[in-house]
């Protein structure tokens, strides 16, 4: 009888999967710098960052709460990022594929998004058509 590998082993998101995720969220923008890293933005303010240069896995960087960060930072397969860190919110990277379903890195990635549109200036908001209460 074969074994099943847990959820968390077969998922792998790759980095097509994480720029066709981020450009389905409304009024994203997509700019690649950094080598060959995909960073998504919202009103000018960048959400996260998929992929770095040299890396022998892919790997996404996102902003997170404060209360988020505490619990990603420890767990296996994530890291802090505090040099991306900025105006009260803290940074954290997935580096490694099997840490965290894709399901979960799309809903921490969401979030990410949610934290820079609420932080947004309500004339950027109003410009984009968009409410941080949506």
């Amino acid at each position: 009888m074969l074994a099943l590998a847990p959820a968390w082993f077969v998922s792998r998101m790759t980095q097509d999967d994480y720029d066709a995720f981020c450009a389905c969220l409304p009024h994203t923008t997509h700019v690649v710098q950094w080598g060959d890293a995909s960073v998504w933005k919202i009103g000018g303010k960048v959400f996260a960052i998929g992929g770095w240069s040299n890396a022998p896995e892919f790997g996404v960087s996102f902003k997170c709460s404060l209360a988020s960060f505490a619990i990603l930072a420890e767990l296996p397969g994530m890291r802090p990022a505090p040099y991306l860190a900025s105006r009260g919110l803290s940074w954290v990277q997935h580096i490694d594929p099997r840490s965290l379903s894709d399901d979960d890195l799309k809903k921490y990635v969401r979030q990410s998004y949610a934290l820079v549109l609420a932080g947004l200036p309500k004339r950027t908001q109003r410009e984009l058509g968009v409410s941080a209460s949506r």
